[in-house]
């Protein structure tokens, strides 16, 4: 098993001066560590559940440029881009340009979207669920083709590409993995079967739940001629390593509760990461640990 390292929040007692210095510090121990991977939110505004919405939240692909520049091996995505934040054709040209800029260690997270409240504070149009979805699929598309090479156009219902160019191509082979984030059984999973290198699932809910979710993504790769062992199954939690809450061998025994669900890189949040010691735990006793599951 794989483990990741998820940063949702910017609020550490260091202040606005203190997140560039506090962020390269946990991109770097990360690093060093052996995390596989590091993930921001594609937010603009702090979403509930994680802090009050005007705490500190930055732009995530600057905020993964700057990591790549601090990091020399973990991979590096949203968890994940909603798609009517940015046009298709820019949203490639980004992810490709932090591939290259990175030396190959980029992924495309990307999901419907959901959070109304940040699209209309800044201005963005928010479609209806539906269109949203359809959106989503032509994007998938777009990206694939703009991977592939072809510069041909792309006729869409919502999108309009007249010349598919990207160049530089990525660095990432056959492309920078595509991960679409949610847990949607009728279209989200089967947009995984359809278009995907990688799922992203929710681990709150359990082995149970998971092994639901992944026996219903495989019958979508059914449906579709994929083979389900080509999907890499991550998921996404939340530890807390403090004095009275979980100790390294109860994440231990979770990251093997959820390999023998069917997860093969389950990506951590911490809230205390900014006190860069359950990084350093992770890398001593919990990453070694799981390599083999």
């Amino acid at each position: 098993m794989r483990i990741g390292l998820q940063i949702p929040s910017f609020t550490w007692p260091e202040g606005t001066a203190g997140i560039g210095p506090k962020l390269d510090e946990i991109g770097r121990t990360a690093d060093e560590a052996g995390f596989a991977s590091l993930w921001v939110m594609d937010h603009f505004f702090q979403i509930q559940g994680v802090g009050d919405v005007d705490e500190p939240m930055l732009e995530g692909y600057n905020a993964l440029s700057y990591l790549a520049a601090v990091t020399e091996s973990t991979k590096l995505g949203t968890l994940v881009t909603g798609v009517h934040y940015r046009y298709p054709g820019l949203l490639v040209k980004t992810v490709t340009t932090l591939d290259v800029m990175s030396g190959g260690r980029a992924y495309l997270g990307i999901g419907a979207g959901w959070n109304e409240r940040e699209s209309r504070g800044l201005g963005v149009p928010f479609p209806s669920t539906r269109e949203r979805f359809e959106r989503l699929e032509e994007t998938l598309q777009i990206a694939r083709q703009m991977w592939s090479g072809g510069v041909g156009p792309y006729e869409g219902e919502h999108y309009q590409l007249a010349e598919a160019l990207n160049s530089p191509q990525a660095i990432s082979e056959p492309h920078p993995p595509i991960m679409i984030g949610g847990m949607g059984e009728k279209k989200t999973l089967r947009l995984v079967a359809k278009y995907a290198d990688a799922c992203n699932l929710f681990v709150y809910g359990g082995a149970d739940m998971i092994r639901q979710k992944l026996d219903v993504l495989q019958g979508h790769c059914e449906d579709v001629g994929r083979d389900f062992e080509e999907i890499e199954r991550t998921g996404l939690g939340t530890v807390n390593l403090v004095e009275g809450g979980m100790t390294a061998e109860d994440v231990i025994g979770f990251c093997r509760e959820m390999s023998e669900a069917g997860i093969q890189h389950l990506i951590f949040n911490m809230p205390n990461v900014g006190e860069i010691k359950p990084l350093v735990t992770f890398g001593e006793e919990i990453v070694p640990a799981v390599a083999e599951l």
